[in-house]
């Protein structure tokens, strides 16, 4: 059998294959009234869809953990008992297709309040139901942007009782695992990196101070959690400030190596590793199939629990050769689940001559070519 589809196991949870549908912003939640931050049909058949199609993971997209840490009004949020009754049911039925689920939840920090990328750009205006952001440091993300209003200790504890709270009800709507969203430039991301955090007390200034609320935010949900539950965490492994030749003092490889350790010692049990996303002044150099790979592979070389990757994985013998070559130990499969639902089935039909899982209504379109 292929690494591909070989189970992994984390804590007390085995997953079918290491193929998993990385969490993607759909921007489809209700959007306001007593059902704000709800998910809909859309979410159903999303969702589902990818669990029949044979990912052994299926990550929910960014769930705010409190309204207003949302990216837009149309994102998740779990912050309320009737949006966790309103997912139980959509957990329940991926379950019943084979797949294992998480939800990513996140607080988006000075990139909140925006607009659905398809109707506008930036932060929404108040009368449009939009709203101040808040941040480590009031510096807007770019002039499209509300400038965000610093955050007050008040603030930090409600950010870290809101992520746990949102862990309880993930587990009582069902969810298998909890990622914590630390990357792309939004709020945890933003505090970690000096280019947006320019704090003086303890929750900035030297890198264990930058560091200090992503920590509490993960000792707040695996103490919610339990000993079983497995948390996962997404970094961005870079500013790409550095590989751009940009002399400004940023978020590094080496500086998320250091975090990696203190998040394995803090309880996380997988690293899932993206990159940028928290400065607009600076992109990757390259962009390819497989080209945050590397990040995730230095990474792995300094912690002993499994690392995750994404960035254009797009089929089958590359996403193998990325396991095969010890990389790294699953892969997030983002834009082609999108263009085809069942790709992990008709990737394990290329590696291993057919797919463990797959709905027996269409079994007549076997085997794939």
């Amino acid at each position: 059998m292929s690494q591909l589809f070989t189970p992994l196991t984390l804590r007390g949870t085995t997953l079918p294959n290491r193929v998993w549908m990385s969490p993607m912003c759909m921007y489809s939640a209700a959007s306001s009234g007593a059902s704000a931050g709800c998910p809909t049909d859309f979410h159903l058949q999303h969702l589902a869809s990818r669990a029949a199609g044979g990912a052994g993971l299926v990550m929910v997209e960014s769930t705010g953990v409190l309204p207003v840490g949302r990216i837009s009004p149309w994102d998740l949020g779990l912050w309320n008992d009737a949006q966790a009754d309103a997912f139980a049911p959509i957990v329940d039925l991926c379950h019943r297709l084979g797949a294992m689920v998480g939800i990513q939840l996140n607080h988006a920090g000075r990139k909140a309040g925006t607009w659905q990328p398809w109707a506008g750009v930036g932060t929404l205006p108040a009368q449009q139901g939009g709203w101040v952001p808040v941040a480590p440091s009031a510096l807007a993300f770019d002039e499209q942007h509300a400038t965000p209003r610093a955050m007050t200790a008040a603030d930090i504890v409600s950010v870290i009782e809101g992520f746990r709270s949102a862990a309880r009800r993930a587990l009582e709507a069902g969810f298998d695992t909890v990622e914590i969203h630390g990357a792309h430039g939004y709020l945890l991301h933003q505090f970690c990196s000096p280019l947006t955090n320019r704090r003086a007390d303890d929750w900035g200034g030297s890198f264990e101070g930058r560091v200090r609320l992503p920590l509490a935010v993960v000792d707040a949900v695996r103490d919610e959690v339990g000993p079983d539950v497995p948390v996962l965490y997404r970094v961005s492994a870079t500013d790409w400030f550095a590989e751009s030749g940009i002399e400004e003092d940023s978020w590094t490889l080496e500086q998320t190596r250091s975090f990696a350790g203190l998040l394995e010692e803090h309880g996380v049990d997988l690293i899932d590793v993206s990159t940028g996303g928290v400065s607009p002044r600076s992109r990757p150099t390259t962009v390819g199939p497989g080209y945050q790979v590397r990040f995730a592979e230095g990474i792995r070389e300094v912690v002993g629990i499994p690392v995750s990757t994404v960035g254009i994985i797009v089929d089958a013998d590359q996403a193998e050769g990325v396991l095969v070559e010890g990389r790294a130990d699953a892969v997030m499969v983002a834009r082609e689940l999108l263009r085809d639902p069942y790709a992990p089935a008709r990737w394990q039909a290329h590696l291993d001559g057919g797919p463990s899982r797959f709905p027996v209504q269409y079994r007549r379109a076997l085997p794939f070519r």
